[in-house]
């Protein structure tokens, strides 16, 4: 394979035995960013040169040291989610408000990927407050998808999800609270995991976690299934701050058998006439991992149909502050009549809905919404019992990445992730190939709490199966 195809993993053995050099490394991604960055917008905030001058450090240690000296991911180049801190650097999570923002400090997650040797190649764009699932704000403007520049590479994470499917990057770091790793994964064809609530620290991410942690997730993207389980070996643990992360044993994925694990399915989890082409892709995940030994179930769960809507009202509830306030306490004011108006002012479209929504859920009844959160408590209880020490395959979105726009004002298309953010379960998005408009399929890989290394164990079956990610043509 190209340099630009290969694992992370592949290529830290590689510079340690001195096939490539951490420059030959950096370099090849460097250039395909130049090359499909500027019809990308993927990468917002770039350290090229810092990252060759990183690189020539390494490669320096490696000569002077020996291999023995270099930690695990030494000269492998990582993007990072631009709402991650990173000390020094634009920490604005599009909102314009922020642009005067530098962390003195890095997040956790983000020092240990950097204690391991990686190189930071630049920061990545996300949705405005990182409220959305399409990448797209007032301080850097949309990311477009790596397969087709019409459509959305998702979000939050979107620009994470476009760096890697283009071959920029071979891993990112970023974060999910309804899908923002495993939507822009699943939208440029790549592999992204949610792990389970309390193996890594949220510390550092903005907005944070108010109130909801245990939905909150921060976590790795990868061109291969490989890369997965050793980020979260090295970015898992406790950091004295996030109290919910504890140490948690990770096993390995490539010794896990899927023999006679059960591998369920929802037949009747989205609105009619919508998902057939998903529902189809993961039909055929569920084969694959039968050849390998899983039993597969069919079952009925109407309830996940408008899961999406209620964890919005949990979301608005248990924060205990509005995103209105949120913003405010940083200088916007998304809910003045000016900017409400404004098709071009400070706020995307997606943010003006959020708040106005915010508006109107105010004049609900409150025991209707008391009622409406505990229902969807109730759905996220009935995922985690359902899905128990086995697995349960879930289309990620009901169709392929939608062109720009088409999913503002529809938080029901959150529906196919919403129900395992709430129940703080691990899940790997896989991809599945593309389908018949030349997109990414893909499908969501649901474990107990955590059981990661047996989602991780069949992502890697299924990258088997069906080759995983692709370089999109043209790049």
């Amino acid at each position: 394979m190209e340099i630009t195809e290969e694992s992370a993993v592949a290529l830290a053995g590689s510079i340690r035995a001195g096939s490539l050099s951490s420059r030959e490394v950096v370099e090849a991604h460097i250039a395909v960013l130049e090359r499909v960055n500027p019809s990308l917008n993927a990468v917002v905030v770039e350290r090229y040169e810092a990252a060759r001058r990183e690189a020539d450090d390494v490669d320096a240690r490696l000569s002077a040291e020996g291999p023995d000296a270099l930690p695990p991911l030494a000269g492998v180049p990582v993007t990072v989610k631009e709402s991650l801190a990173v000390a020094g650097m634009p920490n604005t999570a599009g909102v314009v408000a922020r642009k005067h923002i530098r962390p003195a400090a890095h997040a956790p997650v983000v020092q240990r990927v950097l204690d391991a040797g990686a190189i930071v190649l630049g920061l990545t764009n996300t949705s405005e407050g990182c409220m959305w699932i399409e990448s797209n704000n007032r301080v850097y403007g949309r990311t477009n998808n790596a397969y087709d520049r019409r459509r959305s590479a998702g979000g939050s994470s979107g620009g994470e999800g476009a760096a890697i499917g283009s071959g920029g990057s071979p891993i990112g770091i970023a974060t999910d609270t309804l899908g923002s790793i495993r939507i822009p994964a699943f939208c440029n064809g790549v592999f992204g995991h949610r792990p389970s609530t309390g193996l890594l620290p949220v510390t550092g991410s903005w907005p944070p976690p108010y109130g909801v942690a245990r939905m909150c997730a921060n976590g790795p993207l990868a061109r291969r299934a490989q890369d997965l389980m050793p980020l979260l070996e090295i970015m898992a643990g406790p950091d004295g701050v996030d109290p919910l992360v504890r140490e948690v044993p990770l096993r390995d994925p490539a010794a896990t058998s899927l023999a006679g694990v059960r591998v369920t399915l929802v037949d009747d989890a989205f609105l009619p006439g919508a998902g057939r082409e998903m529902l189809r892709a993961r039909d055929r995940a569920a084969a694959a991992l039968e050849e390998a030994g899983a039993k597969v179930e069919h079952v009925t769960m109407t309830s996940l149909r408008q899961i999406g809507l209620f964890t919005t009202i949990v979301l608005a509830e248990e924060t205990g502050i509005s995103f209105a306030e949120i913003m405010r306490g940083q200088g916007a004011h998304p809910l003045s009549l000016p900017e409400l108006v404004a098709l071009r002012g400070r706020h995307t479209a997606p943010m003006r809905s959020l708040v106005i929504g915010e508006v109107l859920e105010k004049l609900l009844p409150q025991r209707l919404v008391r009622r409406l959160a505990a229902a969807a408590h109730t759905v996220a209880d009935e995922v985690t019992a359902l899905v128990g020490d086995g697995l349960l395959l879930h289309p990620t979105m009901p169709a392929v990445a939608p062109r720009h726009g088409a999913s503002t004002g529809q938080p029901w298309r959150t529906n196919a992730v919403a129900p395992f953010s709430l129940a703080g379960l691990p899940v790997t998005q896989a991809p599945l190939g593309l389908g018949s408009a030349g997109l990414p399929l893909g499908v969501q890989i649901v474990g107990g709490m955590g059981n990661d290394h047996l989602t991780i164990a069949a992502a890697l079956e299924l990258e088997r199966a069906f080759g995983g990610w692709a370089p999109p043509r043209g790049n």
